[in-house]
């Protein structure tokens, strides 16, 4: 399998955002885009998907952070695209139940080419510190959309709404994880009787 890394950018009037990611790497990140959280959130997402990314991100933050979320989100997502190519070779599909103290998390993926968010998340507050909880499903909506993948989140309990964010970041990556390594089965074909996973 060749190496799958990849850059994208993108700078608007609202943000200047840089992402590189190497898929086949050991979750190192360097993660800069002045949301405290969010960097937070995207160092779990590269920790537990084993994808090193490096996010340099600025934006309208003195409005609020959505417009620097959201386009990070649409960053990653090409990035990954230009990194898998034709997907050839991958495993395609997983999905994972994930804890953490009082919370489960359930991620399902097809890295199909095909964008899709089904998200079934509810936070108790509109805020953990000053991050608004609905960004979470705004950054995996752009995600899900600019790297082609069909992508289901469901929070099956949880009281704390800093788990269950986390959650949602970790289950992501952990089944991302999955679904990217290489199926030593078919390692030089397209996991599809389409032969495409091009949407």
């Amino acid at each position: 399998m060749a190496p799958r890394s990849a850059e994208a950018s993108r700078k608007t009037k609202e943000t200047d955002i840089l992402v590189s990611v190497h898929v086949d790497g050991s979750g190192k990140s360097d993660i800069a885009t002045g949301v405290g959280f969010f960097d937070h959130m995207l160092d779990q997402l590269s920790r537990h998907s084993l994808i090193d990314m490096t996010v340099r991100a600025t934006g309208d933050l003195h409005i609020d952070d959505h417009h620097t979320v959201e386009d990070t989100g649409i960053a990653l997502g090409q990035a990954l695209t230009k990194a898998l190519g034709e997907r050839r070779g991958i495993m395609r599909y997983a999905s994972i139940d994930l804890a953490m103290d009082e919370t489960l998390t359930r991620a399902a993926i097809d890295v199909s080419g095909r964008p899709f968010l089904v998200w079934n998340v509810s936070f108790s507050s509109p805020k953990i510190g000053t991050f608004d909880t609905e960004l979470v499903r705004e950054f995996f909506q752009a995600l899900a959309q600019n790297a082609g993948i069909t992508l289901h989140v469901t929070n099956h309990y949880g009281a704390n709404n800093h788990h269950i964010a986390e959650t949602c970041f970790k289950a992501v990556a952990r089944a991302l994880r999955t679904a990217l390594e290489p199926d030593p089965r078919q390692p030089d074909a397209v996991p599809s009787t389409k032969g495409s996973l091009k949407g």
